[in-house]
C-alpha cells in the first residue's frame, strides 16, 4: 500500500501548475474502472489547460461508450504510429487501473521506451517500481474511487462535473459489483454519494451498465450455463467457451463480461474460473473469482500467467482448451484444504 504523501502532492501540484502534454494509458481491454477512470482524469486535465489523450491498448466494450469522452479513446491497435509519437512527446503519462507495463498489451515497448514522468494510480496487487508518482493501495475498491480521493488531494473535486462524475461512479459500481464486493467501505459509499451529488444519475447508469443484453449475448449465456461443470470436492464451478461456440453466438466484446459470476453465485462454492478461447491470439483467456478468504491473485500468478485481487483475478493459458481444463482439475487437490475450510 503506498497512498501517496503531502509532499508529493504538492510536488504534482507544481508540475500540473502549467500546461503539459500528457497521455493516460488503461490495461488492455479496459473495464468500467479502466474507462471510467480515464475519461474523468481526462475531463480534469483538459478542464486545467493541459493536451491530454486517452490511448488504450485494444477496443472496450460497446456498454461503456456512452461516458463523456470515451469517443476520443485512441485505440493503439488502429493508431500504432500517432500514439507511438504522443507517448515519445510526452511530459507526463498516467498509468491507470494498472501497474505494470505488460498489462497494457502491446503498448508496453513505447511506454518503457518513453521519458516523460509516469504517475501510476492503482488499486491491484504487488506493483513495478517505474512510477515517479505512485499511488498505489490495495485497500481501495476502484481506480475510480482513487482518482476521486486523488482529485481531492489536489484540491480539485470542484473541478468536477456531472461528466466525470458519471465516469467515476461507473468505475466504483462495476468494481464493487454493484457494491456487494469486500472492498465497499463505508468511505466508497461516501464517495458514491459525492458523485451522485455532483451529477452522477445513478439509475441512468446502471441501465447503460446491466440493462444492454442482446439475444446473441443470452444465448452465449444459455451455452456458457450448460458447458458449466461443478466439482463439488473442492467447492469449485468452471465454465469454457470455445471460438466455434462465441462465433456461432455472434460474440461481441464484453459480451461474456459477469459470466464467471454466475458460477460463484452457486451455494456452496468457493472458487470459480471461466475459461473463453481466442482462436486469434492463440490463447485461452481465464478470469477467476472466489468468496471469502481464498486468494485467487496468488493462484493465477502461479498457474495462469496473470494476477489482479484476492478475490478477483484474471490469467491466460496457451495450451488447448482441453489441456488448459485438465490443468485446472490437476492443480485444484493442492488447494483443497484451503477450499474446504474457507467460511462464506
Amino acid at each position: 500500500m503506498s497512498p501517496m504523501q503531502k509532499e508529493q502532492y504538492e510536488s504534482l501540484k507544481a508540475v500540473l501548475s502549467s500546461p503539459k502534454n500528457i497521455v493516460i494509458v488503461p490495461h488492455k481491454s479496459p473495464d468500467g474502472d479502466a474507462v471510467g477512470s480515464i475519461t474523468a482524469l481526462y475531463g480534469y486535465l483538459t478542464k486545467t489547460g493541459h493536451s491530454a489523450t486517452m490511448i488504450s491498448p485494444n477496443d472496450f466494450p460497446t456498454f461503456l461508450k456512452w461516458m463523456e469522452h470515451s469517443d476520443q479513446i485512441l485505440n493503439y491497435e488502429m493508431t500504432r504510429d500517432q500514439s507511438d509519437d504522443l507517448i515519445a512527446d510526452a511530459d507526463l503519462i498516467f498509468i491507470l487501473d494498472h501497474n505494470a507495463f505488460h498489462r497494457a498489451g502491446d503498448l508496453e515497448t513505447p511506454l518503457s521506451k518513453a521519458k516523460a514522468t509516469f504517475i501510476m494510480i492503482d488499486h491491484h496487487q504487488q506493483p513495478d517500481d517505474f512510477a515517479n508518482y505512485m499511488y498505489s493501495d490495495t485497500g481501495m475498491s476502484s481506480t475510480c474511487e482513487m482518482v476521486y480521493h486523488f482529485l481531492e488531494n489536489l484540491d480539485a473535486v470542484n473541478t468536477i462535473d456531472a461528466a466525470m462524475a458519471s465516469s467515476l461512479y461507473t468505475g466504483i459500481l462495476t468494481d464493487t459489483g454493484s457494491f456487494k464486493y469486500r472492498s465497499t467501505t463505508s468511505t466508497t459509499l461516501r464517495v458514491a454519494a459525492n458523485l451522485v451529488d455532483l451529477g452522477a444519475d445513478s439509475e441512468h447508469i446502471n441501465r447503460r451498465i446491466y440493462d444492454v443484453n442482446t439475444p446473441t449475448r443470452m444465448k452465449l449465456l444459455g451455452v456458457a450455463l450448460n458447458n458449466m461443470v461443478i466439482l463439488e470436492n473442492y467447492r469449485t464451478a468452471f465454465i469454457t467457451l470455445t471460438q466455434k461456440e462465441l462465433d456461432d453466438n455472434n460474440f461481441q466484446k464484453g459480451d461474456t463480461e459477469g459470466f464467471v459470476n454466475y458460477a460463484l453465485s452457486l451455494d456452496g462454492i468457493v472458487f470459480a474460473q471461466i475459461f473463453i478461447e481466442k482462436a486469434d491470439e492463440s490463447i485461452i483467456k481465464t478470469s477467476l473469482r472466489s468468496k471469502g478468504d481464498f486468494d485467487v491473485n496468488q493462484l493465477a500468478r502461479e498457474h495462469w500467467n496473470g494476477g489482479g485481487h484476492k478475490n478477483a483475478a484474471g490469467g491466460r493459458s496457451e495450451a488447448s482448451m482441453q489441456e488448459t481444463v485438465d490443468k485446472l482439475i490437476s492443480i485444484l487437490p493442492h488447494y483443497e484444504a484451503d477450499l474446504q475450510r474457507t467460511k462464506i
